[in-house]
């Protein structure tokens, strides 16, 4: 398997040079397994479909000259999406305020129980440590280090929030193409007898 530290060194800069900012590099297992590199728009917190083919296409050049990986692999390139994951302190302080599910690295002892889970809302972050307000637990900090995964439970008042910043440009041409495309494929279909 390729080391993670490595690819994400080599992706960032590229991430960058293209004028976004890198959210998580991942390698998950399958057969042939995949390069997961999630990016935003610093403005938007998004990408664009356009902005990811364009992003993907840099990446490809980059790592077919590299190599870093010896075996096959599919190359994905997406947005965080509406209920991102949370990877560094600053995703912690921008959506304080926010629900978020945490999966800890090593399970610990809150209130008489073991705990390895913690649903709450974000209070945010102070150099490295990050703060979530638990039901019945209060407010609990805990080192971004002892952090296996996090991300934002999807929530109205998260919709609401995000929507404004979401891009609809090219709904419409997508739409009107799908829709011209399934009209001219069941004309074929007639012509054909199939339909």
């Amino acid at each position: 398997m390729a080391d993670n530290a490595r690819l994400q060194a080599l992706i960032e800069p590229v991430v960058r040079a293209a004028g976004f900012e890198l959210v998580r590099v991942a390698m998950p297992g399958g057969n042939p397994p995949t390069l997961q590199v999630m990016a935003e728009d610093p403005a938007t917190g998004q990408m664009t479909l356009d902005d990811c083919a364009r992003l993907s296409r840099a990446l490809s050049a980059m790592l077919d000259a590299a190599d870093p990986i010896p075996h096959a692999y599919t190359l994905e390139v997406s947005s965080p999406g509406i209920d991102r994951p949370l990877t560094r302190l600053k995703d912690y302080a921008r959506w304080a305020g926010h629900r978020a599910k945490i999966e800890l690295a090593h399970a610990i002892e809150l209130a008489g129980a073991t705990r390895r889970r913690l649903d709450g809302e974000l209070r945010g972050a102070e150099g490295e440590t990050i703060r979530i307000d638990v039901s019945g637990l209060g407010v609990i900090a805990l080192p971004l280090a002892a952090i296996a995964s996090a991300k934002l439970a999807l929530t109205d008042r998260l919709i609401a929030e995000t929507a404004p910043l979401l891009s609809a440009e090219g709904a419409d041409e997508i739409e009107d193409e799908t829709d011209a495309d399934a009209a001219a494929g069941l004309q074929d279909n007639m012509r054909t007898g199939l339909a």
